[in-house]
């Protein structure tokens, strides 16, 4: 797979960005936790958020395996002060337009850098055993050797 721009997943993910025993009312408060928790660690300005919630107007944005990604519209672009991830887990689960979400992997990015970061998630959650380890991360340690690309997690 080539070189990606924006860099591995974990390298984004600030470990103050992971939040692991979240609990939310429904889909818009999952979305606003995770906006928070975006513009908390200086990725984003507030009007990030209103322009997520926006984007699940508009499509949903769970992905399969318990997991929704939540990021901006192209009008949030400029809400966007660097690339960055957040992890939200919501071990209750929230209802997500009848599915069940635990993971929400809250995407900022400035230019095309989301398709690239979208893409890296795919790889990693089209991987049943990494959805899933995912889903049940109870340390943020966890978090990021997930989010680490497959050949070079079994190097560490």
């Amino acid at each position: 797979m080539a070189e990606v721009a924006t860099g591995p997943l974990a390298a984004l993910l600030d470990r103050r960005a992971i939040r692991l025993g979240e609990t939310a009312a429904d889909r818009e408060d999952a979305i606003r936790r995770s906006g928070a928790v975006l513009v908390e660690t200086g990725a984003v300005d507030p009007a990030y958020v209103d322009t997520m919630l926006a984007r699940e107007r508009s499509v949903s944005t769970y992905v399969g395996e318990g997991v929704a990604i939540p990021h901006g519209t192209l009008a949030g672009k400029d809400a966007v002060r660097r690339d960055a991830l957040a992890v939200l887990r919501f071990p209750a689960g929230v209802d997500w337009g009848g599915e069940q979400v635990v993971v929400c992997v809250a995407i900022a990015a400035r230019g095309d850098g989301h398709v690239a970061l979208l893409a890296q998630l795919a790889e990693i959650l089209l991987d049943p055993e990494r959805a899933r380890a995912l889903r049940e991360a109870t340390e943020a340690d966890e978090v990021l050797r997930l989010l680490k690309p497959v050949d070079e997690e079994t190097d560490s």
